[in-house]
């Protein structure tokens, strides 16, 4: 009854993620009014709601208006109902197995909505953070809280500077606008100083300029084209300089994701910087984020989940010949299958290298 159970509950969680999905975005709230026909406005009731069922006995068209309704809202449901039915497989019922489904409804609602607005909501992406810093804080689960910690950092950091150097590229080297008090350029920044001097120090100075900008209104920082490429020249010297290399790059990774959480989050609570001219981006920092909160869940496996979102998105951006893609759902894929499968994917690549 157990698998049965988790994927009723998994279709009724997706009917509400549908309504999440189309609300969040346009602000507005996800509990009233009640669910309408999005073409005549008519109130639906209990019988056009069951999930995927109604969807299959109206045809695919409102009861009322007789108007197509779009694929999307079965295929949520059925998706979440799948997942939570895989969930059952590895979980019996249990609170770290609500936690999951926490963990996988957050995702499917962050997929869609990306694919709808190219953009990531804070709410979601830092609220998935936290629960899963507080899950290792509290239960050790899935991951213990160090190891919770440091993927998120690392994760957060490794995909931050992904997209400094994608967007020093795309701007052909060009110097970026520098946001006040802080963005970007504060990340770069605590990268270099932590691999210099560690990541508790590179994040320190890091807030210092961030806390110098604020108070003078003017951005405190140093050049993209001095941090970026001095960067890799120290990471490659830390050895010479009588170092570890892994240790500057995890003091590089842990410093550049602490800022870019922490900027990130600053202004999900502030009012967004004035609109000015757009400049070519490599990478949203709502991917970042979404990376830093699957490393909270995933710890070092949130690589694994990168690399094979990486590979799901390039893939089928040849395939549709689009050159932008939103990389949230693809992200979200691969943490799901690194969740579930990640260790097992691991334990073979290992075997198929012989070790």
């Amino acid at each position: 009854m157990w698998p049965l159970f988790a994927l009723v509950l998994g279709l009724l969680v997706g009917s509400f993620l549908n309504v999440v999905i189309h609300r969040l975005p346009k602000g507005e709230s996800i509990v009233f009014p009640p669910s309408r026909c999005p073409h005549c406005g008519h109130r639906l009731g209990p019988v056009d709601l069951v999930p995927v069922l109604s969807y299959l006995v109206l045809g695919g068209r409102c009861r009322y208006c007789h108007r197509p309704i779009s694929h999307r809202y079965p295929l949520v449901e059925a998706l979440t109902g799948g997942l939570f039915l895989l969930t059952s497989l590895f979980y019996p019922p249990s609170l770290e197995t609500l936690l999951v489904f926490a963990f996988l409804g957050l995702l499917v609602a962050l997929a869609f909505i990306d694919l709808d607005t190219y953009e990531l909501p804070d709410g979601l992406t830092y609220g998935l953070l936290f629960l899963g810093l507080l899950s290792a804080y509290l239960l050790s689960f899935p991951r213990p809280f160090v190891e919770a910690l440091d993927g998120a950092l690392l994760a957060a950091g490794a995909l931050a500077l992904i997209a400094g150097y994608g967007g020093l590229f795309l701007r052909r080297f060009r110097e970026g606008r520098a946001e006040v008090p802080v963005g970007p350029h504060q990340v770069h920044m605590a990268a270099l100083f932590g691999t210099l001097l560690g990541p508790g120090v590179g994040m320190a100075l890091a807030f210092l300029t961030w806390a110098l900008s604020g108070r003078t209104g003017k951005a405190v920082v140093l050049p993209d084209r001095v941090t970026l490429p001095l960067l890799p020249l120290f990471l490659l010297l830390s050895p010479l300089l009588g170092g570890d290399f892994l240790e500057a790059l995890k003091g590089t990774l842990l410093a550049a994701g602490g800022l870019a959480l922490a900027g990130g989050l600053y202004w999900a609570l502030r009012p967004s910087p004035p609109e000015t001219e757009e400049e070519p981006v490599a990478m949203g920092y709502g991917d970042v984020k979404l990376l830093g909160a699957l490393g909270a869940w995933l710890g070092l496996y949130a690589f694994l989940g990168l690399f094979l979102g990486v590979f799901a998105g390039a893939l089928l951006g040849l395939l549709l010949r689009q050159r932008k893609i939103p990389f949230g759902p693809y992200l979200a894929l691969g943490g799901v299958v690194a969740f579930f499968f990640g260790e097992t994917l691991w334990r073979a690549y290992m075997a198929w290298l012989g070790l």
